[in-house]
């Protein structure tokens, strides 16, 4: 049997894709699997929806050409997985599987890959993944690909975070993409993070950067706040203020190795990531040295934030230096602030100003007038929200997620919309025909 073509408006909980759609699949062992994997949590979201045009039709040189476009699945990333199927002109977003950090949840994603491309009835034609060789996704397109005798095509992880923006609201045009997560693989093997971007279907070209902080100890530097907060002092020249800061805050900590590596740049690899500010200003104002679970700092910083309530981006607490936007000179201040909640509210509304002029900015040289935010950072509503007010005051169009996450769990849905527009890049005269 074949799930029937539909639109949804609103992510639906997966329990409710059962209860809707089930009346649809009439093989037993399909209704079997649909009950057992969709409807095990109902907190988890699937998603299900048409590609369109703003005008509910399709529209433009893309959206038209659907019809001829391969079907494709695309594997998703690392953490928050999803996996996406596109097919004529509708997407597919599965539930969420998670990290792909166990047996356990790599054997689901091989299920759901699976399960989705049966209930669906796709033979796809093109596998897409994420650029880091290390994944388990990655492995697993590539091992699908060999055995099927299709491509598999790479995606950049930042330039899939706006296509998924792209996606989600049917546009097919040359924009400006903010990229603002934890951490991504970029085209130059690269940590990247904090990127302003041209994308133009499969073309994503970077037009500038945060300024990089270093990483103490690579991954550890992530899951512990206090080794980014001693990063970002040394990276702004305030190596001396740093023992003080540390009996205050965490007496039981040594500076004096993560200081001594940083200096002679020994596994301190660094990357231009919006995560890891949130991670080094919650460090630095003392929420906590070590996070429990990924993105815990930076969603405690929000949340003392919105206790706090909103405050006035601090004057001269950014730079734009080389094209590149610098948040080093509001750590003085911070460093100095006894209240937890004050900084943090001040450090959110001036990372979302900087954020503004640096996209405005952009937006003015590259003479666009649409603006597309994604990745994990994005799931800030107290960034997004200051952001929204400060872009919208100057007449420029954000598009931000709608009906898939803005973090890596619509990460497949745009690694889909890229690799078709990889497709139609090559395959110019079926395109001519349309």
């Amino acid at each position: 049997s074949v799930m029937p073509q539909f639109e949804a408006r609103h992510p639906l909980a997966r329990i409710e894709v059962v209860r809707r759609h089930l009346p649809y699949v009439t093989d037993p062992a399909t209704r079997r699997s649909m009950i057992r994997r969709l409807a095990d949590n109902h907190a988890s979201l699937g998603y299900i929806w048409q590609v369109r045009g703003d005008a509910g039709l399709a529209r433009g040189n893309y959206l038209a050409s659907l019809r001829l476009a391969p079907s494709a699945v695309a594997l998703g990333g690392y953490l928050k997985n999803t996996v996406c199927v596109l097919k004529g002109r509708e997407a597919f977003l599965s539930q969420h599987i998670g990290g792909l950090d166990n047996a356990a949840a790599i054997g689901f994603l091989e299920e759901t890959v699976a399960h989705l491309l049966a209930i669906l009835d796709v033979q796809p034609d093109l596998i897409a993944h994420d650029l880091h060789p290390d994944f388990a996704s990655t492995h697993l397109a590539l091992e699908m690909a060999e055995k099927l005798g299709i491509p598999a095509l790479g995606v950049g992880h930042h330039h899939a975070h706006v296509a998924a923006i792209c996606a989600d609201h049917g546009v097919n045009e040359r924009l400006i993409g903010l990229a603002i997560d934890g951490v991504g693989l970029g085209p130059d093997g690269g940590l990247w993070g904090g990127e302003l971007l041209s994308v133009d279907g499969a073309r994503c070209d970077r037009l500038s950067r945060l300024r990089r902080l270093r990483l103490p100890g690579g991954d550890r530097a992530a899951r512990e706040p206090w080794r980014m907060a001693v990063a970002a002092l040394h990276g702004a020249g305030l190596d001396g203020r740093v023992p003080g800061w540390l009996k205050t805050h965490y007496p039981e900590r040594d500076a004096g190795p993560l200081l001594a590596m940083l200096a002679q740049g020994l596994r301190c690899p660094p990357t231009s990531s919006l995560g890891r500010w949130f991670d080094a200003v919650a460090g630095l104002l003392g929420l906590r040295a070590e996070s429990r679970y990924e993105g815990q700092a930076a969603m405690e910083l929000e949340g003392l934030a919105v206790a706090h309530g909103p405050e006035s981006a601090l004057p001269g607490g950014y730079a734009i230096r080389d094209n590149e936007l610098d948040f080093s000179p509001l750590l003085p201040i911070l460093l100095e602030c006894a209240d937890p909640g004050h900084g943090a509210a001040l450090f959110h509304a001036t990372v979302a100003a900087g954020l503004a002029e640096w996209s405005i900015d952009a937006v003015d040289r590259e003479k666009e007038t649409k603006i597309a935010v994604g990745g994990g950072c994005a799931m800030n509503a107290v960034l997004m929200s200051a952001l929204r007010r400060h872009l919208e005051a100057r007449g420029i169009t954000l598009l931000e997620a709608r009906q898939a996450p803005p973090n890596d769990g619509g990460l497949a849905l745009g690694q889909g919309w890229v690799a078709r527009s990889m497709w139609q890049r090559d395959h110019p005269a079926v395109m001519q025909r349309v």
